[in-house]
């Protein structure tokens, strides 16, 4: 009985919101949530203490959809470890990414990067997503470092990235190049220099080419959506400024990966902190939308001219100028209930937050009953996952997922 041979690794597209997914990026909670107390978790970004085992069995139900509907599943921890193995380079990177003399003073910064340069790669990777308190320091106190002295056993020398659960906002991709981003907020800024040495060094991303360099502006990957070839939506918000969204435009023109970047304000507030946590595609002509700003929702228009120029107008109303700029007559909207009450409590849950798996196929969380009633009445099929815990950071399967390829549509 012959072997059956390994799958030819697919190359790395994206070109839109929908196109039949092949290969996405995840992080399956781990010990950086268990880091999470009710002194630090608004700090880090958390609204509930999530109880991580249920979170873990959530997560791991997520993605058995996933790859059920033949999507493989990159784990960050496993791409994250593989990385160190492979490259030197990305250990140093790393831990001088995560090893903050400013913060600790020389001296135990560098008896520390010293340690990590030799644990093995698996307990780094661990380290770097899950932080390492005074109490965990592998070597013993000495009368050299006022910091260690003045600090208590349970306060963090290397912070824990909860945050890395929503792998959307560290990292997109748009064509065959991906754009490492710049978080906002303290709790998420040391992601992307996780993300960054994972497509600088891990062997199945060499030679990968950037879209878009982080330190540019800030922007986050929730705030991004690819409405179209070529048509790229940003969200300016509590987390992406009106600049990262200029940065973002003018760099995709002159790598002609686009050609129209809509613009779109969104309240700065942590119930619509990025752009899908009120509207996300379900289809090719198709949204599903927080009804609350349907009519309201507008953007600013930016263009790119023959010459190397931009052309920026507006504001006008999103829905219409994205369907202008998409090449279509209209785009249909399926929005998050009958009643302000049911629609502000599932956009909340992240009712608007489905991640599609193809045209017109979607994965939501089941807690979104109305949303979901509405989305099937509209002809999409929705795949549901419970996210009770998944949730307790604000996030739903678009958050949870980094797409790195799919099909064209």
């Amino acid at each position: 009985m012959g072997t059956k041979a390994a799958p030819t690794a697919r190359p790395f597209s994206v070109t839109s919101e929908v196109g039949a997914l092949r290969t996405v990026l995840l992080h399956r909670p781990g010990d950086e949530l268990r880091r999470l107390t009710p002194r630090n978790n608004d700090q880090l970004l958390f609204d509930a203490i999530p109880w991580v085992e249920r979170a873990q069995q959530e997560h791991d139900i997520f993605a058995g959809v996933l790859r059920g509907r033949g999507v493989e599943v990159l784990l960050l921890a496993d791409v994250l470890t593989e990385t160190i193995k492979a490259s030197g380079a990305a250990r140093i990177q790393g831990i001088s990414g995560a090893v903050d003399a400013r913060r600790l003073g020389h001296v135990l910064a560098d008896e520390l990067a010293a340690y990590l340069r030799g644990v093995p790669a698996e307990e780094l990777a661990q380290i770097l997503m899950s932080g390492m308190t005074f109490d965990e320091l592998p070597f013993g106190p000495d009368a050299t470092s006022l910091v260690r002295r003045m600090h208590h056993g349970h306060d963090f020398v290397i912070d824990p990235l909860p945050n890395l659960l929503f792998t959307r906002d560290s990292s997109f991709w748009i064509g065959p190049r991906v754009a490492i981003t710049s978080l906002a907020l303290p709790a998420r800024a040391r992601e992307t220099s996780l993300t960054d040495l994972i497509y600088a060094f891990h062997p199945r991303f060499l030679g990968v080419r950037r879209a878009y360099e982080s330190h540019t502006a800030p922007i986050e990957g929730g705030d991004v959506l690819l409405l179209s070839k070529g048509v790229v939506a940003v969200g300016v918000g509590e987390r992406t400024t009106a600049a990262g969204a200029e940065a973002l435009a003018r760099s995709l023109f002159e790598d002609d990966l686009a050609h129209t970047v809509l613009v779109v304000p969104i309240a700065q507030t942590r119930a619509t902190m990025h752009l899908d946590t009120v509207c996300t595609m379900v289809d090719v002509d198709a949204v599903v939308m927080y009804p609350a700003i349907q009519d309201e929702l507008c953007a600013f228009t930016i263009r790119k001219e023959d010459g190397g120029g931009v052309n920026i107008s507006g504001p006008d109303p999103f829905l219409r100028v994205a369907a202008e700029a998409m090449g279509i007559g209209k785009l249909r909207v399926v929005d998050t209930g009958l009643d302000g009450v049911t629609a502000e409590r599932e956009q909340w849950d992240d009712g608007n937050n489905t991640l599609a798996l193809a045209p017109g196929v979607v994965v939501a969380y089941e807690r979104n009953e109305n949303t979901n009633a509405r989305l099937e009445d509209a002809g999409i099929e929705v795949l549901r996952i419970p996210g009770s815990e998944l949730g307790s950071g604000r996030g739903g399967p678009r958050c949870l997922s980094c797409p790195l390829s799919r099909d064209e549509v």
